[in-house]
């Protein structure tokens, strides 16, 4: 039986990619105040600039490609049984090829009834743009998005998978967001954990740091499994 390897993946998993993360220099929180177009309450007061700024989202993932990254972990799934959990919102785990993926903070390529949240849409190709006027199936829709003050609905799935992990993964993630921060809390005692970030949060000294960027720490990682 293949042992279960499970990753938790962040914005740090997409910046090669071109993906613009939000909390770096540059980054997007520093052209769009974060509670206006990323929270529950923004929505509300402006739907029409919470659309907008997802449609550009849309824009820019549509011209990304997935990295070397995200190839490398999909070339585990001949060795390992791989679980990919992620903070982010694009498709590129997808689009690499990986067959099991859990986004906890929704999917940007898909939209949700507003008064349905259990009637998730993938858009068209041709259709990516939507305003507060969209109507899918006769519904007006919103961003698929997990915004500041809703809950995570797939947190709890995530869990169950980190704490039947034989081995644990972080990539590109500051540690700093929560619940997802906290998934390193439900490893099981003695499970190897790695690290793949050039600028890693402080960690317990049992979890192994690879201080680089994704592409370079999953080959960095590939060959210390192959050790083992």
């Amino acid at each position: 039986m293949k042992k279960k390897l499970v990753f938790s993946t962040g914005a740090g998993m997409s910046a090669e990619s071109g993906i613009t993360t939000f909390r770096d220099t540059g980054g997007l929180w520093e052209n769009y105040p974060v509670m206006d177009v990323a929270s529950a309450d923004g929505f509300r007061r402006d739907p029409a600039l919470v659309h907008h700024f997802y449609n550009e989202r849309r824009k820019d993932l549509v011209k990304a490609q997935p990295n070397d990254g995200h190839r490398a972990i999909v070339d585990l799934e001949k060795d390992y049984d791989v679980y990919v959990i992620t903070q982010n919102v694009d498709d590129l785990h997808e689009r690499a090829g990986s067959s099991r993926v859990l986004h906890l903070h929704g999917e940007l390529m898909k939209v949700r009834a507003i008064n349905d949240e259990s009637h998730v849409y993938t858009l068209k190709p041709d259709a990516l743009e939507t305003t507060p006027e969209t109507r899918i199936n006769g519904e007006l829709v919103r961003p698929h998005i997990v915004f500041f003050q809703e809950a995570v609905p797939n947190f709890e799935p995530a869990v169950d998978l980190v704490r039947q992990a034989d081995v644990f993964v972080i990539i590109g993630t500051s540690l700093a967001v929560y619940p997802a921060a906290a998934l390193l809390q439900y490893v099981k005692p003695g499970t190897p954990i790695y690290y793949i970030d050039p600028r890693p949060a402080a960690v317990p000294s049992y979890v192994t740091v690879i201080p680089t960027g994704a592409s370079e720490g999953m080959r960095r990682l590939a060959k210390m499994l192959a050790e083992d």
